[in-house]
């Protein structure tokens, strides 16, 4: 019974030895007898003892390999350094181990070579606009020659590119000279904006006070013509009123004398004769007067002086061309209307 028991912990601790849990995302390579017996994945497993062995771990995570910078070559004869990312992973654990040595190692070299062999094909100035030609074709390159190690090249970036120093003061010049040619461009641009801007004001300033004084004018000229409708209105009317009025030959010969004393101011050089001869005996002294004998006056040829209109307070020195021309009209039609009272 004892042996039985010791033959029994002896398989126990042999099976638990040997029971195997792969972890998530990895597979683990088994051989058997030095020979590719199966791939295990995630979960629990149970090798045979001494037969079999777990030949290699492999991790199916997507790897991210940063490689260090390589020099290269331009088509025009410009070494620079450029540095790539590239990732990757493992699609076939099983071509993943027995595929290639050192499948890093040799992807490293393989993304050297194929770098050097794009780039020089490229120009400088291609090589530092085309990036995403470079990655694209490199991600091709790769992914087809790594299928036979198990690998899958998912994206291929470049990390950096650094041209030599020579290279990049000239480059800086460069810069430097188109932001300064922008700058111009776009000064002279905002100048001949700004000049056109202030030019169409002046056109439209100009447009509005032409207009603004030709509606002034076309007002004034209305005005004008109003009063002066008005003016022969109440002369028609004033006149049909004395018509009807039937006025007598004393207030008709009354408004006469006093028409004849606003005549007969001292400046006269004519003489006006009342036609009634009843009343030539009164006018005797105004002949007399007139040919100079007996007590004449002297004949006053001084300008007369207008009479002095009322100040137009809403005209100044300041008011614009029209306020004062139609201050000057209004004027006017007051000595118009002052001088037919008198003639009447």
């Amino acid at each position: 019974m004892g042996v039985v028991y010791v033959v029994l912990i002896l398989i126990i601790v042999l099976i638990c030895a040997n029971i195997r849990i792969v972890p998530q995302a990895e597979a683990f390579v088994i051989e058997r007898l030095g020979k590719y017996k199966a791939t295990w994945g995630a979960g629990l497993h149970v090798k045979v003892p001494i037969i079999e062995r777990v030949a290699r771990r492999v991790t199916m995570k997507e790897q991210v390999l940063d490689f260090p910078p390589q020099p290269v070559i331009t088509k025009d004869n410009v070494t620079m350094q450029i540095d790539s990312v590239v990732f990757c992973k493992v699609f076939d654990p099983q071509l993943y181990t027995y595929g290639v040595e050192s499948p890093i190692a040799g992807l490293q070299n393989l993304a050297a070579t194929t770098l050097r062999n794009i780039i020089g094909e490229m120009e400088l100035d291609q090589t530092l606009t085309g990036r995403d030609a470079i990655n694209g074709r490199m991600q091709s390159v790769l992914d087809e020659a790594t299928d036979p190690w198990g690998i899958k090249v998912t994206r291929v970036e470049i990390k950096n590119i650094q041209p030599p120093p020579e290279i990049e003061q000239i480059m800086t010049k460069q810069m430097r000279a188109e932001r300064e040619r922008r700058q111009t461009v776009l000064e002279a641009q905002a100048h001949q904006e700004a000049v056109v801007s202030r030019a169409e004001g002046d056109k439209k300033a100009k447009i509005l006070a032409a207009e603004a004084e030709r509606d002034a004018q076309i007002a004034l000229a209305e005005g004008r013509a109003r009063s002066i409708k008005l003016v022969y209105e109440a002369e028609a009317q004033g006149l049909e009123a004395l018509k009807s009025a039937n006025v007598s030959e004393t207030v008709l010969r009354l408004k006469g004398i006093e028409a004849l004393k606003d005549v007969a101011d001292g400046r006269a050089t004519k003489i006006f004769m009342p036609t009634d001869v009843t009343k030539a005996v009164s006018t005797l002294g105004v002949v007399a007067e007139a040919i100079g004998i007996g007590d004449a006056t002297e004949i006053d040829k001084s300008e007369k002086k207008a009479p002095a209109t009322a100040p137009d307070y809403c005209c100044d020195g300041q008011s614009g061309n029209v306020s004062q021309e139609a201050a000057m009209t209004q004027a006017a039609i007051e000595e118009d209307i002052e001088n037919r009272d008198i003639d009447f």
